[in-house]
């Protein structure tokens, strides 16, 4: 029989935050699978954790996790740790569970500290629809695309950012989304962890004279609904009631069906859209 992939959460600063349940996995596996296997002795030496280590990392993560699958095959169970919070979370673990599935692995998943989850709950903005953009792309053109739709998301939106990249891309961010409400959180659960909320213009001002360090979470309010429709009202105001129409009708629907949505797009009623177009002498 094949051995089991356990994806095992660890703490994000205080090492405290770890469960009895990860603790135990961890002592039971034949492997462990680290990020920074230097970096992940320490907790492991903490809780006197003697099992085995090998590394898997951004750079060796497919070829690595060929090996694992070959390991789990032969009957060994393997715990996947990350330098900080959850596997596969913005994270090279992504492929291990990936190729683990395609090979027949059964896979399982001990929940624990995310950082992503923790700045949220930080944050004093809405919790019930967000979306996790983990770290903006290095090139140009794909980081221009991206931030180009995040101009237009509703949901809260969460990124991580390093410390030498945080001024650039509060920047980006001011230029793209305006004065949004943002909170800034860093070094969670430890001891100098800061909660900074406040709005993009102001955190640009804020760190041209405050040298960003440590690890940054960036929660940002999405689009307000409210702006959306007036974005949406004033697009097709620019336009007659005869061209909206028509943008409808090239899509596929009828001219009922046209009416009804055109009267909906400017917030006015179908017998104001019909009278329009009475007056335009269309039929």
């Amino acid at each position: 029989m094949s051995g089991k992939l356990y994806l095992c959460a660890t703490p994000i600063g205080n090492l405290e935050d770890i469960t009895l349940r990860v603790l135990r996995t961890l002592k039971e596996v034949d492997l462990i699978a680290a990020e920074d296997t230097r970096y992940s002795r320490k907790l492991l030496n903490h809780y006197e954790i003697k099992v085995p280590m090998t590394s898997y990392h951004e750079h060796n993560k497919v070829d690595k996790a060929r090996y694992l699958v070959e390991q789990l095959i032969d009957g060994k169970h393997i715990a996947l740790i990350t330098d900080a919070g959850t596997p596969a979370i913005s994270d090279p673990g992504e492929e291990l569970v990936k190729q683990a599935y395609d090979a027949g692995i059964p896979v399982t998943s001990l929940p624990g500290p995310c950082a992503l989850i923790t700045g949220l709950t930080l944050s004093g903005l809405s919790t019930q629809r967000f979306s996790f953009e983990a770290f903006l792309p290095h090139g140009k053109r794909e980081r221009a695309r991206i931030l180009k739709e995040l101009t237009e998301d509703t949901r809260t939106l969460i990124l991580y950012e390093a410390p030498h990249k945080l001024k650039k891309t509060l920047e980006e961010l001011y230029e793209a989304l305006g004065k949004r409400t943002i909170t800034i959180v860093r070094e969670l659960t430890k001891i100098h962890e800061t909660i900074l909320r406040t709005s993009l213009e102001d955190a640009v001002a804020f760190y041209e004279g405050s040298e960003p360090k440590g690890e940054y979470v960036l929660i940002i309010e999405g689009k307000s609904h409210k702006e959306l429709e007036i974005e949406k009202q004033s697009m097709w105001e620019e336009k007659t009631i005869a061209e909206h129409m028509k943008t409808y009708i090239d899509k596929g629907q009828d001219k009922k069906e046209a009416m009804k949505s055109v009267a909906k797009d400017r917030g006015i009623s179908k017998r104001e859209v019909y009278q329009a177009l009475l007056d335009a002498k269309i039929e």
